[in-house]
């Protein structure tokens, strides 16, 4: 189980009650982070979210309501004396971006590991590490834009504990070797297979990070399967045409997406700020896809199979 905390549900303008794009997931006492808008950390900050743990940050695009907070965020770090590997993931450009910014971890001593995303590109594993993986795949916006999918890894099956001892097994590292999928040979000689004591395989959890995007395959794709699936829903299906000139979607089109995703459950964002209240955001969506919430600032959603 991890937990998904969105740090900003505003679109392009910050208003007083929502700040812009960011959202952190946490498993395990690790976090990372997508997108970075202008305020993610000093939202970091309220929320009790530590920035030490902090793995990586995946930006979708570089406008500059996705990104802006990211140098502020990378020089603190640096502050901080942090000495482990930070991986940056976005689009082509995003390094040139930051070492072109005055003041940024001048003495380098935060190394950095940036993965770029070509423009053309299909999907791309673009993070492994502490139990789970990040994938990419492109997304139709104005300019340039990837989604990402967070899934941890799948783990061995149960092991039946009576059973192994009924075996023979009576030490931990024995325990442990057949939990790890590995046989383990006896004093006597004889073999105590893991595949007959372990369980099927437990798939892990899956979280997926679609902004800002019209409804496209590689959202679906992304989504396929999810079990919390994020999505932008920046404007109700009353201005479905200035979505679509503005490379976004309405409510009902993420809701829609979920549904052909067979995600499990839905959480919109991204919101315009003509909406004061989600509240007809999250109607229309339900109309399609009952599981749907709006996201709430520093709110911790937790997801699990």
């Amino acid at each position: 189980m991890f937990e998904v905390v969105p740090l900003g549900v505003g679109s392009a303008l910050p208003t007083q009650t929502r700040h812009l794009a960011g959202t952190v997931v946490r498993r395990e006492g690790r976090s990372v982070l997508f997108d970075c808008g202008e305020g993610s950390q000093l939202q970091m900050v309220r929320g009790g979210l530590t920035r030490g743990p902090l793995d990586a940050v995946f930006v979708t695009h570089l406008h500059g309501d996705h990104l802006y907070g990211l140098p502020g965020l990378v020089t603190t770090l640096a502050m901080l004396e942090r000495e482990d590997p930070l991986t940056i993931v976005g689009p082509e450009g995003i390094q040139a971006m930051m070492r072109a910014m005055p003041g940024i971890k001048s003495d380098g001593s935060l190394p950095i590991r940036y993965v770029e995303l070509a423009e053309g590109f299909g999907h791309q594993v673009v993070y492994r590490g502490h139990g789970v993986t990040v994938e990419a795949r492109p997304l139709e916006h104005r300019v340039f834009c990837a989604g990402y999918r967070y899934q941890e890894d799948t783990r061995p099956g149960s092991l039946d504990g009576p059973g192994a001892r009924a075996a023979g097994i009576t030490e931990g590292d024995q325990f442990e070797a057949l939990k790890a999928g590995r046989d383990v040979t006896l004093a006597d000689g004889a073999t105590v297979r893991s595949a007959d004591l372990l369980g099927p395989p437990r798939p892990g959890a899956g979280f997926a990070y679609v902004l800002d995007t019209m409804p496209c395959d590689g959202g679906r794709q992304l989504a396929a399967g999810a079990d919390l699936l994020m999505h932008e829903a920046t404007f109700t299906d009353a201005e479905a045409e200035r979505a679509r000139e503005v490379g976004h979607s309405t409510a009902r089109q993420a809701a829609q997406v979920a549904r052909d995703a067979e995600a499990r459950r839905l959480l919109i964002t991204h919101f315009s700020a003509r909406y004061n209240d989600p509240a007809p955001l999250v109607a229309e969506a339900r109309e399609v896809f009952p599981e749907t919430e709006a996201a709430v600032e520093l709110e911790r959603y937790a997801v699990k199979r």
